[in-house]
C-alpha cells in the first residue's frame, strides 16, 4: 500500500501546491482571478471528495491523505496568495469534511459490497 499513498501523495501536491504556483506565475490579471475561482470552488473541492473516495478504498493505510490535502492546500496558498490569510483555513476545512465523509461513505459501500 506504500505505492498508493505516495501516488496520493504526489497527486495532492501538484493540485494543491502546483496549480497555485502556475495560477500566480503565469496567469496575469482578471483571467487569474477566474482561475482562482475554478480552483477554490470547483477543481479543489471535487479533488478532496475524489482523495476521500481513493482512501476509503484502503482506509487503514490511506486514512491521512484527506488530511494532508488540507495542509497542502493551506502550505500552497499561504505561499502564493498571503501568508496567514484565516479564509484559506475555512476552505481548507470544509475540504477536510468533504474528504472525511467521502471516505467514510466509500468505506461503508466498500466493507458492505465485500461481504
Amino acid at each position: 500500500m506504500k505505492k498508493p499513498y505516495l501516488m496520493g501523495l504526489a497527486v495532492s501536491a501538484a493540485i494543491m501546491v502546483l496549480l497555485p504556483w502556475l495560477t500566480v506565475n503565469f496567469v496575469k490579471g482578471d483571467a487569474a482571478m477566474a482561475v482562482c475561482f475554478l480552483l477554490f470552488f470547483g477543481v479543489n473541492p471535487i479533488f478532496s471528495i475524489a482523495m476521500g473516495i481513493f482512501s476509503g478504498k484502503g482506509r487503514k493505510v490511506l486514512w491521512s491523505l484527506p488530511i494532508l490535502t488540507s495542509a497542502l492546500f493551506i502550505l500552497g496558498t499561504w505561499a502564493f496568495f498571503g501568508m496567514g490569510e484565516p479564509a484559506f483555513l475555512v476552505y481548507a476545512g470544509i475540504y477536510l469534511i468533504l474528504g472525511m465523509i467521502s471516505m467514510g461513505i466509500t468505506h461503508l459501500i466498500w466493507k458492505t459490497g465485500k461481504k
